[in-house]
């Protein structure tokens, strides 16, 4: 076998990148993060799900999660206009009707996870803490460093990067893509395929001193993550509790709506938000502390997730959509995933594709039933909290919304929601069917 500089190389040093050398430093495996920004940097994402939990704490990580005082969220709230006069159609526990909903993580236990609540975090502050974690573990890291390509011509790959105005390399026996939205390996070997239905934006920014009570029916639940449905077509605001006085707001939107807008940041958020009034008035009695930001056409897929001497993990593999706070679930996850296999791997001296088939497979599984939970999610737009509400159906849609979706069995929520939004689909005259959203997706992710 030919020398090399390192075990692996990893493209990117966000959540996944940082999880995935943690994981190969303690199993004692010589790693080498290129992170092309210097952290601490702003970041989108900023609330975690419970399935974070068991990863935060396999990498030694919890504890200092702990410390550094980022808000404990303890549960997930939807709101609508109070207007909305909808029939139940049956449905049950719906004391609040469409108006509201909300679900509390303790309702259901989840294997690994010894806590009810989970956490808001300022990214910034988050990935730097998990970048220095991995770095303390003993993964070598390269901030402010951006790989220009991999050569993947020779026996071990080459991970290429500038070093002033030169060039130059190391030698690794395997390389993990962790680069998030840039998708490097996605673009170098021309993987990346756009998703034709989740073209997305969203326009975002920190508030201080927001009233998060403003628009919720249990004022003691302040500090869950809330999501405000707008009655504007497929479009709806994520409501974060950052610090203890810093909400960051975001405006999602599909893409053309936002270009009708001719891209004026600040009028487009305004007169979104203005259509839930309560919402307006609460924001414009609180300090924007930020400008406004934009994500956009952030949804894809790729071709293939892993290969010969290569892996894809996190947002870099795959990315659908904000609504449920997966991003930084999916980035730790994929990485617990293949890390067992990357060691087998190492220890084998084999690095082909075929070693990480039992990753590919559960994250395959898991992105089509994601998938498919978002695109019905939205298709059903306020129509949705009727089955967070029915006893029937909740502990199935929080086992979603906690993220545990890598086991192999569908989960039986999804099973009715697919079936009723069919009926609504195809009755006209169904009383729901005024009230569903545009978004219509196919009944399974592209390419995976």
């Amino acid at each position: 076998m030919s020398e090399v500089d390192f075990d692996i190389g990893i493209i990117g040093g966000g959540p996944a990148g940082s999880a995935i050398a943690s994981y190969l430093a303690k199993a004692g495996l010589n790693c080498v993060i290129f992170e092309g920004d210097i952290f601490p940097r702003e970041h989108v994402g900023e609330s975690l799900i419970p399935a974070t939990t068991p990863v935060l704490d396999d990498i030694g990580f919890l504890p200092q999660m702990e410390t550094a005082g980022f808000p404990k969220k303890y549960g997930a709230a939807w709101t609508s206009a109070s207007d909305q006069n909808i029939p139940t159609m049956g449905f049950e526990g719906m004391s609040h009707g469409f108006r509201a909903a909300e679900i509390e993580f303790h309702e259901r236990e989840q294997l690994g996870v010894t806590q009810d609540y989970t956490y808001h975090v300022d990214r910034a502050k988050f990935d730097l803490m998990l970048l220095q974690h991995a770095a303390s573990l003993g993964a070598k890291v390269y901030q402010g460093v951006r790989v220009r390509r991999v050569d993947f011509s020779e026996t071990n790959p080459r991970i290429i990067f500038p070093i002033g105005k030169t060039e130059t390399s190391v030698r690794v026996r395997m390389v993990v893509d962790a680069s998030g939205r840039n998708t490097f390996l996605g673009r170098q070997l021309k993987l990346k395929v756009s998703d034709p239905v989740f073209n997305q934006y969203a326009v975002h920014t920190w508030f201080d001193n927001l009233d998060r009570t403003a628009l919720s029916v249990n004022k003691e639940q302040a500090d869950y993550i809330f999501i405000h449905f707008l009655p504007v077509t497929d479009t709806w605001v994520w409501q974060i509790p950052i610090t203890d006085t810093i909400t960051s707001i975001g405006v999602v939107t599909q893409k053309e709506q936002f270009k009708a807008s001719k891209e004026d940041l600040d009028g487009f958020f305004w007169e979104c938000v203005g259509s839930r009034p309560e919402l307006k008035e609460a924001l414009e009695k609180s300090d924007q502390v930020r400008p406004f930001k934009t994500e956009g056409d952030y949804s894809y897929a790729m071709k293939q997730i892993v290969g010969d001497q290569w892996a894809t993990i996190g947002d870099a593999a795959r990315f659908v959509d904000p609504i449920f706070s997966s991003g930084v679930s999916v980035a730790l996850n994929s990485a617990r995933l293949i890390s067992g296999e990357i060691i087998a791997a190492a220890e084998q001296g084999d690095f082909r594709k075929e070693m990480f088939s039992n990753y590919e497979g559960k994250i395959r599984r898991a992105v089509s039933n994601w998938y498919e939970f978002i695109s019905i999610y939205y298709r059903l737009n306020i129509l949705f909290t009727a089955f967070v509400q029915d006893p029937r159906y909740r502990l199935d849609v929080l086992k979603m919304l906690q993220g545990d979706v890598y086991d192999d069995e569908e989960p039986k929520a999804l099973a009715a929601m697919r079936e009723i939004t069919k009926q609504v689909e195809e009755n006209p005259d169904h009383l729901w069917h005024k009230h569903l959203g545009s978004l219509r997706a196919p009944s399974a992710a592209p390419m995976f």
